[in-house]
């Protein structure tokens, strides 16, 4: 039976991988029952990149994807870009035995501006033609922002209709806080998505105060602000409905993603979602 790979986005773990370093971080990730991971937020140091090889040999997890952005997200902003360590990148691929790179969001200059969107996706598609040459593809990574409308058009629409190349790794939380259902979406991009993120949409408690109630707009602060990255299996999103579309729209790899844990550790927030993805039938995915 037809199954996909279960694996973490470690932009959760970069505390981790600060205190533990690469190695040790990857360990506790397999003790957990984790066979692969994306690496984003992480610096790309030579002694990180050794250490993610060793744990990855070690303990058999595939190194999904590496995170590069195609320009740095400001001028003068830090972390490696394609445009700028090509060589450097696809060096990495090579050693952790990697096809897939990803660019994780739109430089913030960019976000406000169509014109200057659909250029930088026109330099992406060159960017993954070049890639492709390689043995690699790239994709982009959603957000909420790509479901803005132009003329009646989604900004995601309209990326994915000037490119053939380029691949998106959608991500089912901020697909649902666009207000869009994550499933059509999935459905509507097949055989361009082979990184999917699993990430929970949870209304959080209203925590309020006796001093809310004198102020309203503190009181309509809160009540509007609710919205929470929920492990997986703890919020309202349909995990098997969504897991179901992925696989047959051709996602390979189903990353768990959490922006925020809300002070719980990390490596607690993945066994909760590991836990439910295991009860969900997917024990054999991991």
């Amino acid at each position: 039976m037809k199954k996909g790979k279960i694996g973490v986005q470690m932009m959760m773990l970069k505390g981790k991988v600060e205190e533990l370093g690469a190695y040790e971080t990857m360990k506790e990730l397999h003790k957990l029952g984790f066979g692969a991971v994306e690496v984003s937020q992480i610096p790309m140091t030579e002694e990180n990149v050794s250490e993610l090889k060793r744990a990855s040999e070690e303990f058999d997890i595939n190194i999904a994807a590496l995170s590069a952005g195609l320009e740095p997200m400001m001028p003068g902003a830090p972390g490696e870009t394609l445009k700028n360590d090509f060589d450097k990148i696809m060096k990495d691929c090579k050693t952790l035995d990697c096809n897939f790179v990803r660019i994780g969001m739109l430089p913030l200059t960019k976000m406000a501006d169509k014109d200057k969107i659909m250029e930088f996706i026109q330099e992406a598609e060159v960017m993954a033609k070049r890639l492709v040459e390689h043995g690699i593809e790239l994709y982009y990574h959603t957000h909420h922002i790509e479901f803005q409308k132009y003329d009646g058009e989604y900004l995601l629409d309209l990326m994915k209709n000037n490119t053939s190349i380029l691949g998106f790794e959608l991500d089912v939380h901020w697909i649902q806080r666009a207000g869009e259902d994550p499933v059509k979406v999935i459905q509507n991009y097949k055989d361009r998505i082979s990184l999917l993120h699993l990430k929970d949409y949870r209304i959080g408690k209203l925590d309020v105060n006796e001093e809310d109630y004198q102020d309203l707009g503190k009181f309509f602060g809160k009540f509007t602000n609710l919205i929470e990255f929920a492990e997986v299996g703890e919020g309202n999103l349909d995990m098997n409905a969504v897991i179901d579309a992925g696989l047959e729209s051709g996602a390979q790899y189903f990353l768990i993603e959490q922006d925020d844990t809300y002070g719980r550790d990390p490596f607690d927030c993945l066994k909760t979602s590991a836990d439910n993805l295991r009860k969900l039938g997917y024990a054999d995915w991991f």
